[in-house]
Formats: C-alpha cells, structure tokens, sequence
C-alpha cells in the first residue's frame, strides 16, 4: 500500500522520518511539515489511531488542521532561520568592529599634569581643584585618578558612561572620542577593574550623580576585565532575586561571595557594621567594659539539644551557645561586661530568624533589680537605634530598604506571659498541638510573631514560667512559678533580646542543677561566683542579625549574614 503512514502509538516525530509503514510518523501534522512539500497533495495520508489495528486515509478535518499547524511550524522554522541569518550577521558587523577597535591604542600623554590618586569621595580643593563648568575653564583644575569596579556601563552617540565603585561609593565617569571606541571600551562590563584618569566637572543642570560631578576622562586602563557572555556577573547573579524562594535564595547563596556585590547586600553589611558599633559605642558611653570569651566550652548555656559537639584533643567539648556564664565571672574584677561575639546552635531549625551560627550582643550588669534590667534594655536599645541612624550612609540604607522604619516608641511595652497566654486565647490562635493555649506553653513562634505584628509595637514580654526558661534565670518574689525573665518581641521579626536576672545564691543554685539534671562539677567556676560574694545581677543576650533585620525589613536573617550558617549551608 502507497502513501505516508501515521501511527498516533508507535510512530518517531523525529527529523529524517520516512513516514513508510516500516517507519511511520506520530502526527499527521509532522507527517505534512516534514514531506508535505515534497510528495505533493495527491498522496494518501494513512492513520492509525489508539485502539485501531489497521490505517485508515485521514480525515479531512485533520488533515486540514494538519496543514495549518505544519504551514505555522514551517513559518517559525523560516522565521527562526532569518533570525539566526540576521543575528549572525550582526555578530560579524560587531567582530569587525571589535577587530578594528584593536588596532586603536591609547597612551597616557606625558604631557599633561601627572595625575593625583583620590578616593571616589575625595571633596578636599587641595587634592581635585575647582570642579570646570560647562562654558568655563572653572578655574584652577587638578588631574584624577581613580580605582575601581565598574557598577554599570551607558553607551550613547560616541559617549561611555560609566560608573566606577570601590566599597559603598560611587563615581560617575564620562568617555569620549577614541576612549569610547576602544576595544577595552567595547567589551567593558560589570565587575571589570578599572583606573581612569581625568578631571572633575560640575554635572549639567537635571543631570544627577553622586556629589553632583562626574570625571571627564582622558586616559583609562583596564587592571582586571570581567568576563562576559554566558559568565557574566549579571548573567551569574542578576539583581532582581527573591530571597522568598527557596530555590533561588540556595543558589544564589552559592555565589554569595558575587551577590554581595549587589548594592542591597553591600548596604545591609554596611548597616550591620554601624550597628555593631554603635553597640561598642554605647556601652562606652556607660562605662561597661568589652570582655572576649572563649567559644570552646565543656558547659551548656541553654540546654543539651542544641550543642555541636566536637572532639578537643581527646576530651569532649562543644561550639558555645552563649558567653554569659563567662561574663558572669568577670563582675567581681570588672563590674558590668559586654561582649559581641559568635554563638552556635544547632537547632534543626529552617525558619527564617534561625541560624546555626549568629552573632550575639551579650552584656552582664551587677547589683541591679529586674526593673533596672528592663529599663538598661530600653536605653540601650533606643541609643543604639540613634547612633545608627546618625551615620549619614546608614541612615540611607535604611530609608531605602524601610521606609517605613521608625525608633521604637518609649515606653516600650510590658506585657507578662500569662497575659500574653490570655492575649492569644481570647482570639482563638492555637498552640502548636491546635489546642487553646496555657499557662505553662512555651509560646510558638508563629503565635509570638503574629501578636507581635497585630499589636505593632516593642514588646516586653515578661515573667516566663520556670520549666520553660534556662536553669539559671532567678524565681520572681512575687510569683515562684516564673521567672524574673524578659523576651523582647519587635514586628515583623519576634524575638530579638532574651534576658533575665540570674540565680545569684549559691543553695539555690545547687537546687537548679539537680533539678535540671546537670553535674555541677563542670560548672565549678561558674558556682565559685556564689561562693565568694554573690550579687543580685543579670544580662541578655541579642541576636544582631535579627535586630538588623528588624531595622532594614529583611526577609530573612540569612540575609543579615556574611555567610550564613543554618542546617545543612556552611558553604562557600
């Protein structure tokens, strides 16, 4: 039998089908792209469907169907093909361009003034001269020259824009006749390494850049190119990532050491920098003295669980999980201590204010009551948020990122745990069994973050229940079921500060590590403290990078992070 056999179950769509009946096609409409033009309209087009045992000639209805879809595929493949014909023929225009452009070298003319180095935010006379105007010779003017990264790159009518980096700051550059038709000019892209040399002028009326000027270059050169095409560092990690997918925040967070080169990351790590010292800078201010604890210890801080143990030259020991035992010891010869140092928790934990490894403001103040503790918080807390937003570049970041940030109100609120179980029972959010909640619950996060955004404001939640909190933290006079503990809850994040007055008599001590199991041999040193002239005291320790993440509205504290550390990342 004649014609172009289609098997709809065993037929091969693929290039170079025959379409005889030892080698059918699978559709009618591949069947017509594919020999339609060749064998003509007088053949016999031959069906077998699911289910058929024989061929049987096509349907006039899908045989007119077929033709259309083949005529559209034929036109694709003739469109695609012209495509290809015009692409490649401007990628010929480009190389003879980009050959040519080889052959136009630029020296630095001896000539000129020898050229002074500056930062990108160099504003002293004695160093750039008066910036030239348009129309004027803007008197006496001094030769640049500037390092950097390239940031971004605009072409137009035989001008180079480009815009040079180092660190948060920025300049704009202008190239033009051969420096723009270079090849190095040509092929210039993102992250390539540059010096450009020139003078400063005052930008045009309506035109904007940083500090209101932009380096009108005569002579540049390349000190490390980037790479382009497929290796291109927007084409590797483009701007516009979302840290809410899980699957693009892991693979960027593989090429973290590139992403941190986005204006967004830089700006966070920038912040948490100011942050950090402004923590310094306030404790300075009150006198309390920066201590560095060991982060290899043989003790627990906050319970087994959350230990990464390690072998210490045959004796078992453990990544630390705080240093306030540590502060503890330093009252007596220091009075009240700091520290901003690494803790470790190895939480199996993926949500988004969890870290394996964060960093961990902590301080330890002697003689003082629990208001007294609260009242430290506050101030800190409000001083450190004023020193940050001081930082002229700081406070920028912040209005970007958060526009709609603002420093706590003061008083902070207060709120005792069992009116927070109270809070959530009378809207009926659950605890994590989907029960009403308890006095005793340890208060989810998601319960905790969602009274924490409905009421929208700092948070003191107070006078947690002693089984639930850490052997250390004092019973409260009035109440012996809890403790004279502290959480401080801001919106959007949660937790942020956890601190408490600490057991300071050394009876009572004893009775916390037989209730809570632990050997009080290990702790030799920390109950010493009681021994010899105990004080009423006590501390907090603060997650830094959820306070950052409070103040610059970050998705997630990873975010908040160099590198960051959670089940199952240490890398890069």
């Amino acid at each position: 039998m004649g014609g172009i056999y289609v098997d709809e179950v065993k037929g091969y769509d693929e290039p170079g089908t025959q379409g005889t009946e030892a080698a059918p096609f699978k559709t009618l409409g591949q069947a017509l792209f594919e020999l339609g033009d060749q064998k003509g309209d007088k053949n016999e087009y031959l069906v077998k469907k699911e289910g058929e045992e024989e061929y049987k000639p096509a349907a006039k209805a899908a045989l007119k169907k077929a033709v259309n879809l083949a005529a559209a595929q034929r036109k694709k493949v003739e469109a695609a093909a012209l495509r290809a014909e015009r692409e490649a023929k401007e990628q010929a225009a480009r190389e003879s361009v980009l050959e040519k452009a080889k052959e136009l070298k630029i020296t630095e003319d001896p000539a000129l003034p020898k050229a002074v180095l500056i930062s990108l935010t160099e504003t002293d006379p004695a160093k750039i001269g008066t910036l030239r105007k348009e129309g004027d010779d803007g008197g006496k003017a001094v030769r640049v020259k500037v390092q950097g990264r390239v940031q971004r790159v605009a072409k137009q009518k035989g001008i180079m824009f480009v815009w040079l980096r180092r660190g948060m700051s920025t300049m704009q550059c202008l190239l033009t006749g051969d420096l723009a038709k270079t090849y190095d000019a040509l092929v210039l892209v993102r992250e390539t390494s540059l010096e450009i040399v020139g003078e400063l002028w005052e930008t045009p009326a309506g035109a904007h850049a940083p500090l209101s000027r932009e380096l009108h270059a005569d002579y540049f050169r390349v000190i490390a190119a980037a790479p382009g095409g497929d290796d291109a560092f927007a084409t590797r990690v483009p701007s516009d990532f979302d840290h809410s997918t899980s699957q693009a925040s892991e693979a960027l967070l593989n090429l973290r050491h590139l992403t941190l080169r986005h204006e967004k990351p830089s700006a966070v790590m920038y912040v948490k920098s100011v942050v950090e010292r402004a923590f310094h800078n306030a404790y300075h201010e009150l006198g309390v003295t920066k201590v560095s604890p060991p982060a290899l210890v043989q003790t627990q801080v906050e319970g087994g669980s959350t230990l990464f143990g390690l072998d210490y030259y045959g004796q078992k020991a453990y990544l630390t999980q705080s240093s306030q035992l540590y502060l503890e010891t330093m009252l007596p010869s220091l009075g009240d201590v700091y520290c901003i140092e690494k803790s470790f928790r190895a939480e199996k934990s993926l949500t988004r204010r969890h870290l394996s490894e964060y960093t961990h403001v902590e301080a330890e103040l002697d003689y003082i009551s629990f208001d007294d503790l609260l009242a430290h918080l506050e101030d800190l807390i409000c001083r450190v948020v004023d020193l940050t937003l001081a930082d002229p570049v700081a406070a920028k970041a912040i209005k970007e990122y958060n526009p709609d940030f603002k420093p706590p109100a003061r008083p902070f609120m207060r709120m005792r745990y069992a009116d927070a179980i109270e809070w959530l029972r009378e809207r009926g959010i659950k605890n994590e069994e989907g029960n009403d909640h308890v006095f005793g619950d340890d208060i989810a996060e998601a319960a905790e973050r969602l009274m924490t955004d409905e009421i929208n404001q700092t948070i003191m939640l107070t006078h947690f229940p002693a089984h639930i909190k850490a052997f250390y933290m004092q019973r409260a006079a009035d109440d012996d079921r809890v403790t004279e503990s502290v959480d401080i809850l801001m919106p959007g994040v949660g937790e942020i500060v956890g601190g408490s007055m600490r057991i300071w008599d050394y009876d009572e001590l004893l009775a916390a590590y037989k209730r809570e199991g632990l050997d009080p041999a290990p702790y030799y040193w920390y109950t010493d403290q009681r021994k010899y002239g105990g004080s009423p005291h006590g501390g907090f320790g603060l997650g830094l990078e959820r306070f950052l993440a409070w103040m610059m509205k970050l998705w997630t504290v990873r975010e908040a992070c160099l590198y960051p550390r959670y089940m199952g990342r240490c890398t890069p």
